[in-house]
This record gives structure tokens, C-alpha cells and sequence, in this order.
């Protein structure tokens, strides 16, 4: 629905024009590949290199990358690929002279890179700066040989795969690396590719693959050990420990058996021969060894510990039975420790599933705690990583501190362990982070905790000043500079009627104490995710028509008098913004939206249409664009049928959510002070928007509508006779309903259309049944 190449699609990025202009990355395998897309979501121009491929295809293996990452969802957008130039190193490494940023993403071996490096050096600008993506080869290895003035410009960026999705950014440097590189590197990573940047000490694997790859290896040798099974290892290994579902045996089938000698023996070969690491190497594990020679290499192969395909090709659930060596049928743990209520009464119990967490757990932050002051500055720099890195909910000093680092110290104690120093001063000081200001620095000194004062943030704002006004749902709070906030803080920002009740009074409010306003939370899962639908059923259930018209005029009121107040409105939108929420931000003056926001009108999938002004406000901005009357309300029509959520603020901006000047960056969480900058912008001269006029599009979208839909139908497996209902009552507001193609009606002419199409399709049982599924099953019917 959203794809494609439409003029105009790609919004401009917000962010400071002098930190890079144009990279080169050299190596299109995932990752490399992944990292110029990722440069391309930014609106950085990148030259993709790999190479020489065969004959006249030169440029092949460079230009597969790019086929891999429009397959694989790396872009934002499909037009973000025109920003991806392709070459290979033999023709086009000259062309690193015309690069602000040189990523090399090529074979993990030391002498392939450094050769690559001198290459490089001969050719690029002064002051251009040359990382690595490397995961595991310190960064005093691969300058072995290298010049002071490379040495200055080179710095290890670790991406996490795949780069688009994953948050985090290791940043690795040595002293001999030009801090003013390194502080640029840095802001890059933040402020253009929207990344949180850890910086790393330069010791084997950095921090997330160090301690990572290290309780990979204890989880799965202590499983086989104590006698789990796969289930009842991931069982454990997941949920307890806030760890994705996957767990330990599900991760290593994702990750691939094939690559434990790579990068686990890469580890093994260069880790301190004191390193407890060495205790756990699953590099001469016998029983992975016979995967491997059996081809067993997880997800992608033929099988892993889980199989999902038996050797005929037949889909079955199964995994590999340790005794056996053979698959059998997936079966349900029934551990009597999974039913404990926390992770430490888990720890506590006397069942083998008990020992796993402890085993696991116990080898873990014993390791982090003794590594810690060679890899990271404070405790909080390795949570990150974790959480980041690996997907966790917390990192494993957070998790000691719920479990209680005194008591980890007593039972180790007791079982005869050396107790790390950091561990031992989190025990005397109260926990690793002993107050929500101060935390532990990796030298068991107790420092302030900075971590989260980076960015500005509604919870701060409400710490310093308190807010203005509000109640349980919403509150206005001050921004500063004469900038007011309105912060939903319902469940997923959901709208209820204490929300729209705050709006309502914003208009005044603000006039009267601010000069702009935004609108925005710290909720990155969501803007708004729409309104409750309890009201509206409410409503329908008691076939209280005339209370159901005025529940919607009033959020018609509200959300139009912020478009129409006299002061610039900037939603600041990240995470979703569905129904309501997608409808109150068609209302600002300005976007600025988060790169990954999600954006969408599924009211048709509830059995309605959008009724507080989204349809008006669609087709408004449809006809500014296009003009044409009928074109705009098919866009509008395609749109809002559909039902879908525009997967990035390009698709949405393709869709007609956000206009050409609306703005987008990738980094969270700066959104709200970029928005309150923006807002602030805007004030200078700003005048409230003059009542909308729109243009009767008539009959002939009407028949477009019907035509499109009546193909649909026909073709099967798509809309159902109810959908085709809600769609000719769709196609009649947008068409103006009755009035004749051209007329000029207001823009509150149409809001009356919308809550009259409400008002019909309400009435409708297929609709009602739709509207109470919904609230009770939080899912759509497809009836």
C-alpha cells in the first residue's frame, strides 16, 4: 500500500549539515550493506563498495547488498536506495577522496583490514575519518603498522545487525585517536543515525559481545550439564531473566552454530589465559562439535537445537534431544521453578531449573563485575550494552541489584567463590546503583548516574517544575522559552474524554502563558495509539445517537481548535500514532516525526471511519498536494481504506500523513527539544490558519471508490461486503457527500459528513460487531 516510488515521499532529516556529508563503506556483506542503507535512512549520499564481481558486472557484488537490504526492510523507504551509489575497490576506491566517513566492513581477519587501511590512506582527505566494523579485534591490533596520522582519524564503530533496527553503537578508541574524531564520531552516531553511542575501552569484543558471547557460552555448556532440556533451558533463560523468548538455544540457532569457531575461537585465541571465559569454551563442546559435522547450523540451515522443517520439507516443531542426539517433538517445560514470582525465589528453589538460573546467573556478574574496570567507565555502560545489544530488559547489574547484591555476595561466599571487588563494594554501598541519581563506576567509587541527562525529557520537565495544569490522563508542563508541552500519559498515550478535556482548554491556556506548543511524551512506544473505544461502544450499546453525535462533535472541537489556535503547534511524534492520535497530529501546524514512527487510520477494521476530522484533514492535505479533486480523494479513499500503518515517517508522508515540510530525525531521544527548537522557529510572525476550504470532488469519485472495491471483491481473498459498505460511506464524505463536483465547502462541512457517516455506520450490526470484538479481544473482525 505504502511502497513505491512517489514524488516527494522522502522527508528532510533534521540534523547539523556539517557533521558528514557523504561516507563510503567498503564491504556489502549484511552488515556493510545494512550500515549504508542505515547512512541512506539518514540522507547521507554513501558509496557502497565490494569486490569486483565477474566480467562486465563488476559492480554485481556491491549491488547485491543493496538487493538484500530492499528485500530485508534496511531502507525506510525503497527511494532511499537512490541515495546508494555501488562500486567495487579495484575501480572506485580513489572516490574515498570525496568521503567524510570511511566504514570498512569486510572479512574479520587483521592482515585483510590493514592491507585494506593502507589502501585507504593513500587516497582519502585529511581529516576524513576511517572506522571498522569489527566485533572482536582490538583496535591496537588492526593500527598495527599504521601511521600517527591514520591512527588519529581511525576508531572502531561496532554496528549491531541489522543496523537499522538495532539501537546500539560501540565506539571504540585509543589515545592515540584525535579526541576531536572521536567527539565527531560520537555525534554522528547520536545526532544522524539516531543511535545510543557507548563508548568502549579497546579489549577483546568490547563490551556487549565480551560479556554476551561469554553467557552464551555458560548457558548452553551448563544446561547440557545439569541435565535441561532445550525447552526447559530457554524456559528458564528467558522470561525469568527479562531475556527475549528465543532464550539461549533459540539465540545460538538465530546467530549459527558455524560461526562459534569464528568468533567464539577468535575469543579463545586472544582472551587473558586468566580469563574465566576459558572455563566456559563451548569451542570444544563434543556434542556441538557433532551438529556442526552433521551440518546442524540453526535457523538458517537445516536445523539447529530447534528444527522447524523435517528432511522431506514437512513443517514440525521440534528439537534436539541431548541424550539422543536425535529430534523429537517439542514438549512444555514443567519445572516447578518456573512458577516462582521472582527471579531470586527462582534462584532459591531446589529443582534443576532453580540451579540452571543460579549456575548461569552467578558465573554472569561474577564475569562482568571482574572485567568491568578493563572494558567500561561505569556500570551503566554495560547495562546499556546489554539491553541494547542483546535485547535485554536490564543489564546485569540492574538484575542484581532486584535479586540484592548482598545476597549474591553471601551465597557466593558460601560456595567458596572470590568475590570481584565492584562486586563487593555494590554489596556495602546498597546496590550497583545505590540511588536514582548515583550509580557505581567500575571502580567501585560511587559517581553520579548522567545516563538519562542527555536529552530533555517530560519526566524531568515534571521533576523541576511540576506541571501547569492537567489531571490522571494528561498534563500541560513548562518547556522553557515560552514553550508549553502537553504530555499524554494514559496507557500507550491512548485518548480517553480526561484527555480530550485538557485539550479543550489548551487553547487559552496557552495563549494566555506560552507562545507555542508541543505535543509529545517519553513514551517512545507511542504518540498516541488512538482512542478508547469503551465511550463510543458505550454509546452504541445503549443506541444513544444523540449522546454518540455530541461524543464526537466535541473531539471534532478539540483537536480543531489547536489547528485554529493562535500559536504554532508541533506534535512531536515517535513510536505510534493510530486513529485519535493519528488525528489529533493531522491538527498541528507541524510534524516532527520520529524515522521509525508508525503512522495509520484503521478505523475501517472496527467497522467506522475516522470522525475526529482525520478524513477532512487527509483529503485537505491530499488537495493541497495534488489539486485534482478526484485524485486527491482517491489518495485519501486508498488510504483510509486500506487500513494500514505506514511503517516509517517516509511511508507515511508517501500515504499524505505528513506534509513536504514537516521534518523527521533519528535519534528519539532528542525529539522533544528539536520539536520545542522548531516551535520556537515558528513564532516569529505566526498568524493563526485561516478556516479551510475544499473542493466537492462528486460523482466521480463516488464511482472510482466503488470500481476499485467491486475489483477487490471479485478478485477474492480481500475486502468482505461489510468493508464494501464502510467504503461507499467513506467515498461519500470524501466525494462532499451530495454537493456537485467543484463546489467550494468548508472544512466543517465535512466534519458534519464525518459524523454523519458514524452515525450510519454505528446503526449497522456488522459494525457493531466489529466495535465489540475489538474492545474485548483487542483484535480486529473480519466479518
Amino acid at each position: 500500500m505504502f511502497e513505491g516510488k512517489t514524488e516527494g515521499a522522502i522527508l528532510p532529516r533534521l540534523r547539523d549539515p556539517g557533521l558528514i556529508r557523504s561516507a563510503v563503506v567498503i564491504g556489502a556483506g549484511s552488515m556493510g550493506s545494512g550500515i549504508a542503507a542505515h547512512l541512506a535512512n539518514a540522507g547521507v549520499p554513501v558509496l557502497l563498495l565490494d569486490r569486483p564481481g565477474d566480467g562486465e558486472a563488476r559492480n554485481a557484488p556491491a549491488q547485491a547488498g543493496i538487493t538484500r537490504q530492499l528485500a530485508g526492510g534496511g531502507f525506510m523507504h525503497a527511494r532511499l536506495a537512490s541515495l546508494v551509489e555501488v562500486g567495487n575497490v579495484e575501480d572506485d576506491l580513489p572516490r574515498a577522496a570525496e568521503a567524510d566517513w570511511i566504514v570498512e566492513a569486510v572479512f574479520e581477519d587483521p592482515a585483510i583490514k590493514r592491507d585494506l587501511y593502507a589502501r585507504i590512506d593513500a587516497v582519502r582527505a585529511p581529516g576524513s575519518i576511517v572506522s571498522s566494523n569489527t566485533s572482536t579485534i582490538p583496535l591496537s591490533v588492526l593500527l598495527e603498522g599504521m601511521s600517527d596520522r591514520f591512527a588519529a582519524d581511525f576508531v572502531v564503530t561496532h554496528f549491531f545487525n541489522p543496523p537499522r533496527v538495532m539501537e546500539l553503537l560501540e565506539i571504540v578508541t585509543t589515545p592515540r585517536t584525535d579526541p576531536a574524531v572521536a567527539r565527531r564520531i560520537g555525534r554522528i552516531g547520536r545526532e544522524v543515525l539516531g543511535k545510543t553511542v557507548v563508548e568502549c575501552r579497546d579489549t577483546p569484543g568490547f563490551i556487549a559481545n565480551r560479556i554476551g558471547n561469554f553467557w552464551m557460552s555458560v548457558a548452553v555448556l551448563e544446561a547440557r550439564r545439569l541435565g535441561l532440556s532445550v525447552e526447559e533451558a530457554d524456559a528458564i533463560m528467558s522470561r525469568p531473566f527479562g531475556i527475549p523468548r528465543t532464550g539461549i538455544f533459540g539465540l545460538m540457532d538465530f546467530v549459527g552454530l558455524n560461526l562459534v569457531p569464528l568468533v567464539w575461537g577468535s575469543f579463545m585465541r586472544i582472551l587473558p589465559e586468566d580469563d574465566l571465559h576459558r572455563q566456559f569454551d563451548i569451542t570444544v563442546d563434543p556434542f556441538l562439535a557433532y551438529m556442526l559435522e552433521k551440518g546442524l547450523t540453526g535457523r538458517f540451515g537445516p536445523g539447529g537445537f530447534y528444527r522447524r522443517k523435517d528432511a522431506s520439507g514437512q513443517r514440525v516443531d521440534e528439537v534436539i534431544d541431548f541424550t539422543s542426539a536425535e529430534y523429537r517433538l517439542r514438549a512444555e517445560p514443567a519445572l516447578a521453578s518456573l512458577e516462582a514470582g521472582d527471579l531470586r525465589t527462582l534462584m532459591q528453589g531446589d529443582d534443576r531449573g532453580s540451579a540452571y538460573a543460579w549456575s548461569v546467573f552467578s558465573a554472569l556478574i561474577r564475569y562482568a563485575a571482574q572485567i568491568a574496570p578493563a572494558i567500561a567507565p561505569d556500570v551503566a555502560a554495560i547495562d546499556t550494552t546489554m539491553r541494547l545489544g542483546y535485547n535485554w530488559q536490564l543489564g546485569p547489574f540492574t538484575l542484581a541489584d532486584r535479586i540484592g547484591a548482598d545476597w549474591i555476595v553471601a551465597r557466593l561466599e558460601s560456595e567458596g567463590h572470590d568475590i570481584p571487588p565492584l562486586l563487593r563494594s555494590a554489596a556495602k554501598a546498597g546496590g550497583f546503583y545505590p540511588a536514582p541519581d548515583r550509580l557505581l563506576s567500575t571502580d567501585g567509587a560511587t559517581t553520579g548516574n548522567n545516563a538519562a541527562a542527555v536529552a530533555m525529557s517530560a519526566a524531568a520537565l515534571r521533576r523541576a517544575r511540576g506541571p501547569v495544569s492537567g489531571n490522571a490522563a494528561a498534563s500541560v508542563l513548562d518547556m522553557g522559552h515560552g514553550v508549553a508541552l502537553l504530555e499524554i500519559h494514559t496507557k500507550m498515550n491512548a485518548v480517553d474524554l480526561d484527555v480530550v478535556e485538557v485539550i479543550e482548554a489548551l487553547p487559552g491556556l496557552v495563549a494566555r502563558n506560552f507562545q507555542a506548543l508541543v505535543i509529545g511524551s517519553d513514551n517512545a512506544r507511542a504518540f498516541s495509539a488512538g482512542a478508547r473505544l469503551d465511550v463510543f461502544v458505550d454509546h452504541v450499546a445503549g443506541q444513544d445517537w444523540p449522546g454518540l453525535d455530541a461524543f464526537v462533535a466535541r473531539g471534532q472541537r478539540a483537536w480543531s481548535g489547536l489547528k485554529y489556535a493562535p500559536f504554532p503547534v508541533v506534535a512531536a511524534v515517535g513510536g505510534l500514532a493510530l486513529g485519535g492520535g493519528a488525528e489529533l497530529m493531522l491538527h498541528a501546524d507541524r510534524v516532527l516525526a520520529h524515522a521509525e514512527a508508525r503512522i495509520g487510520l484503521p478505523e475501517r477494521k472496527v467497522g467506522i471511519i475516522p470522525g475526529w476530522g482525520g478524513v477532512t484533514q487527509l483529503l485537505l492535505r491530499a488537495q493541497e498536494e495534488l489539486g485534482d479533486p478526484v485524485a486527491a480523494g482517491m489518495r485519501a479513499f486508498n488510504v483510509i481504506f486500506a487500513a494500514e500503518v505506514a511503517a516509517s515517517a517516509d511511508l507515511a508522508r508517501q500515504a499524505g500523513f505528513l506534509r513536504a515540510d514537516d521534518r523527521v530525525v533519528l535519534q528519539q531521544a532528542g525529539l522533544l527539544q528539536a520539536a520545542r527548537t522548531l516551535a520556537l522557529a515558528m513564532t516569529a510572525g505566526y498568524r493563526a490558519a485561516a478556516p479551510a476550504q475544499l473542493l466537492a470532488a462528486g460523482a466521480a469519485l463516488k464511482e472510482s471508490a466503488r470500481s476499485m472495491v467491486q475489483a477487490r471483491l471479485s478478485g477474492g481473498g480481500g475486502p468482505t461486503d461489510t468493508d464494501a459498505g464502510i467504503a461507499e460511506v467513506l467515498a461519500h464524505v470524501l466525494a462532499g457527500g451530495d454537493a456537485a463536483a467543484g463546489t467550494s465547502l468548508a472544512e466543517t462541512d465535512f466534519y458534519r459528513l464525518e459524523r454523519d457517516a458514524i452515525q450510519e455506520l454505528a446503526r449497522r450490526p456488522t459494525s457493531q460487531a466489529r466495535l465489540v470484538h475489538m474492545l474485548k479481544n483487542n483484535r480486529s473482525l473480519a466479518n
